[in-house]
């Protein structure tokens, strides 16, 4: 009210666009003439619109815009007058009206004003000279002077400016209630303050007592679970983050624009505002954030992840609201700040539930043919012992009684094929999006705040500036980097991953081969060690899914393990026992019946003969018969590349190795089999429906998975029994050819059942030493090739056969053929049961060369090594 807008020079009711096309150039606004283009192109244009003649005018106020504080204050003067009147019977109005003009003329100054404030107006909207004038050379020259100052210098002079316009305005109203002079109120205002002091009192206790303690105990909750850090609070630095080159390149690019704004806003962009960071756990997420940390120059601050989580709705609210004024204030005073939330999926989405992996999994063909059978098309082997490895870990469950996995049913299979399979399981599962962030606000507030930062800040700003017609004034620019790590993408709240908010999305997935050959360099250099360069290759290929974190466990593990032989340094076996027990999990200290190891040998040896006669770019890591959890023995492959697509072959060996312990069970044991070939027949049965619905494996061309959706929901398809008969046909195709590689590998199955039951656990050298008849790092394979190693397993294995016809109970001694390969124990791969349970540890003469159980006298077991 009577006071003109000195940011702008505009008022409440202006046209919310910029320039008219005329007033526009290609390239922005056209500073008018006498002014600079630099100047200008940072200072606020005012709202304009154009006249008839096209030159730019204030747009008109509406009739009641313009005259209402005029009416307000004519109301007010009346009303003083009036009161007057009604006081005295014997005054007039006209004198009411002297009196007044002389003890109110305060009231008639700020009319008068708002009159001369309008008819300023008035011919700023009919004359564009007069309108350019005031905006762009009066206001307009001052506003660029402000700008001059950075933005925490002018931050402060507003507040400073505030602060004295507050106590002049309340130092008048004073002077006003006791009736005297504004000069004479300053002296008098100590004094009239000391007086009021037990009335002040009063009034904040009573304050205290009814509103303080929830103040208090909000402000308490609202508290914790945020930690700033400064550059040089943390030593972490992009050095030290191995194997994500590619994304540690992308997060440096974007703390460069966050350090140096200008490189882009002068160019007419922004400075990206977020990044998210997924991938599986493990992979280096919050390490990368922890880099960014230590190498920035700006302060940075952390969110942990139940930061947001409170016992009474609406404290993750007020949590939020705190972290970004706090972040407000510090992107002020240092340039910048960057946030990190850790877990980002805890925020939880919008929706109710979430599903598990959204797209993918199997087709619909395949589920719709599964429903027909009656089974559900989740049904999937479980994986049992090896928990170890969060890629081998049992998504299903272990199922009970006598239908139990005999094998790891899924271990023979690849990362891709592993995926078809459980991926459907997870999906068809329900899962609550996150912590359940956005059920309370806190996801909503947090969305608000991250995409409301450049709204008007400030009480007076945004009220009091609006109430006297005046446009708020825009806020600085908050220079926030915000950064968010989750394992669960699909969890997030798509509103949180749209551009403005989250501008980049970084995928921090497994490191290359030559990633994690870094980060075992890496991490090897921190401890004495003997690998050499060849090893630690070798180490990298038969990890092909370790994460950083892994890699830091295992190589912590050889230490261990060294630690407890009594040395000092790491050796090639240590690695590869640390190896064992963080891949595959420490076996069960359980021995299997005689005639159950033998079929447990055998049902491992099938599956390892068709993997190493048939698969291409994958290898054998380990063959073990040791009981982990639910599982009584597997046989684990490793890729020797990084691949990102299988072909149709590649699928059809994956599923012959499957089929292996079912036609080698029959083939040795006279058509019987046990349930444990379930789980390798579920892997085999969903692996072909899949391909078969959406990849072309059968004898159609056409994706059933299109069909289906072409139905429109109708639930009665005529091609169920076709689909199911194409899956038998297929199923049935490969297991002949199955039962023709086992058939031509006879002696190579029996040797390396001997081979298992001998040692427990071998390594994929050793199996490939049996298959070819050659030395091995444990197992002599030359004595499995020798002329009279066939009659005497066949001669074992007959016992075998009639203890499970119940002809015998007990199997004759297992055959010994000799000694093994390696001169030394040292030399040999040892397995997680050849670790001693105590310490100290046992000698290392006492162990297993292979690093299975040392021969039980009484039970006619030798090992084949020395």
């Amino acid at each position: 009210m009577g006071v003109m807008d000195h940011a702008d020079g505009t008022l409440d009711g202006l046209d919310p666009r910029m320039h008219g096309a005329d007033a526009a150039g290609p390239d922005g606004p056209v500073p008018p003439s006498g002014g600079s283009t630099a100047s200008t192109a940072t200072a606020p244009q005012p709202a304009k619109t154009a006249g008839g003649d096209g030159k730019p005018r204030r747009r008109p106020l509406p009739l009641w815009d313009r005259v209402k504080f005029l009416i307000l204050l004519g109301a007010v003067f009346l009303f003083v007058v009036a009161a007057d009147v009604s006081g005295d019977p014997l005054m007039t109005w006209a004198d009411a009206f002297r009196i007044q003009a002389r003890k109110s003329a305060w009231v008639l100054v700020l009319l008068g004003l708002e009159v001369l404030h309008q008819l300023h107006m008035l011919i700023a909207e009919r004359w564009s000279a007069y309108h350019v004038f005031w905006t762009d050379r009066v206001f307009g020259r001052a506003e660029r002077r402000m700008l001059r100052l950075n933005d925490w210098n002018r931050y402060r002079l507003s507040r400073a400016a505030k602060w004295v316009v507050g106590l002049a305005l309340a130092l008048f109203i004073y002077a006003r209630l006791s009736h005297t002079s504004v000069f004479d109120a300053l002296v008098q205002v100590p004094g009239a303050l000391w007086d009021a002091i037990p009335f002040v009192l009063q009034i904040v206790l009573l304050m205290v007592l009814v509103v303080g303690q929830f103040v208090v105990m909000f402000w308490f909750l609202s508290k914790g679970g945020v930690d700033t850090y400064f550059p040089e609070d943390i030593t972490t630095r992009f050095a030290d983050v191995w194997g994500q080159d590619h994304v540690v390149s992308r997060v440096q690019e974007n703390v460069f624009y966050l350090e140096r704004p200008e490189e882009i806003e002068s160019r007419g962009g922004h400075v990206p505002g977020g990044i998210l960071l997924w991938g599986p756990p493990g992979t280096g997420k919050t390490l990368i954030a922890e880099a960014v940390a230590g190498e920035t120059g700006k302060p940075f601050v952390f969110v942990d992840p139940g930061a947001f989580s409170a016992m009474f709705i609406g404290v993750g609210i007020l949590k939020v609201k705190s972290l970004f004024r706090k972040l407000r204030k510090l992107s002020l005073r240092y340039g910048g700040v960057i946030v990190f939330f850790d877990e980002a999926d805890t925020l939880g989405s919008r929706g109710a539930l979430n599903g598990g992996f959204g797209r993918g999994g199997m087709g619909a063909g395949a589920r719709s043919w599964f429903a027909r059978q009656g089974a559900p098309a989740s049904a999937a082997p479980g994986l049992g012992g090896p928990g170890a490895a969060g890629r081998r870990a049992d998504p299903f469950g272990a199922r009970d009684g006598g239908s139990g996995d005999l094998c790891n049913g899924l271990s023979y299979l690849s990362a891709a094929a592993r995926s078809e399979i459980t991926r459907e399981a997870a999906r068809e599962q329900f899962v609550v999006g996150g912590g359940g962030g956005g059920f309370d606000g806190t996801l909503q507030a947090l969305l608000t705040e991250m995409s409301g930062l450049k709204k008007p800040r400030g009480f007076l700003n945004r009220v009091v500036r609006r109430t006297l017609g005046m446009r708020p004034k825009p806020p600085p620019k908050y220079r926030i980097l915000v950064m968010m790590a989750t394992n669960m993408p699909q969890s997030l709240d798509e509103a949180l991953l749209r551009p403005g908010r989250i501008d980049r999305q970084y995928k921090v997935g497994y490191p290359s081969k030559e990633g994690r050959i870094r980060t075992f360099e890496g991490y090897l250099a921190k401890v004495r060690h003997e690998l050499t360069p060849e090893q630690i290759d070798r180490l990298a290929i038969m990890s092909p899914e370790s994460t950083g974190a892994t890699i830091k466990d295992t190589v912590n593990e050889a230490l261990v393990q060294a630690v407890k032989d009594g040395r000092e340094v790491i050796t090639w076996q240590d690695m590869l026992r640390a190896r064992v027990i963080k891949e595959y999990g420490l076996a069960d200290d359980h021995e299997h019946i005689d005639r159950e190891r033998h079929s447990i040998a055998l049902h491992e040896a099938c599956h390892a003969v068709v993997a190493y006669r048939m698969q291409r770019g994958r290898v054998i890591d380990l063959a073990t018969i040791e009981r982990r959890g639910g599982v009584g023995g597997f046989v684990a492959h490793v890729a020797v590349e990084d691949r990102m697509f299988m072909w149709k072959s590649e699928i059809e060996i994956q599923v012959m190795v499957s089929l292996a312990s079912l036609a080698g069970e029959r083939m040795f044991f006279e058509g019987d089999n046990t349930v444990g070939v379930g789980g390798d027949l579920r892997s085999a049965t969903l692996l072909v429906a899949n391909f078969i619905s959406s990849a072309a494996m059968g004898e159609t061309l056409a994706s059933r998975l299109s069909m289906l959706e072409q139905q429109m929901g109708n639930a009665s398809i005529d091609a169920d029994r076709p689909f199911g008969e194409q899956v038998e046909v297929k199923l049935r195709e490969l297991y002949e050819r199955t039962e023709a590689v086992l058939g031509a590998n006879r002696r190579e199955i029996l040797a390396l059942t001997h081979a298992l039951e001998t040692y427990k656990t071998i390594t994929g050298e050793d199996v490939e030493a049996i298959m070819e008849g050659r030395t091995g790092p444990t197992v002599d394979g030359r004595r499995y090739h020798e002329p009279d190693f066939l009659s005497v397993a066949e001669r074992y294995h007959s016992d075998a056969v009639r203890a499970h016809r119940g002809q015998t109970y007990e199997l004759r001694k297992l055959p010994e053929l000799g000694r093994a390969a390696a001169s030394s124990p040292a030399e040999a791969p040892t397995s997680s049961s050849a670790l001693p349970a105590v310490a100290p540890p046992a000698p290392p003469a006492v162990r297993s060369p292979s690093g299975g159980r040392p021969p039980v006298a009484g039970q006619g077991q030798e090992g084949l090594g020395s």
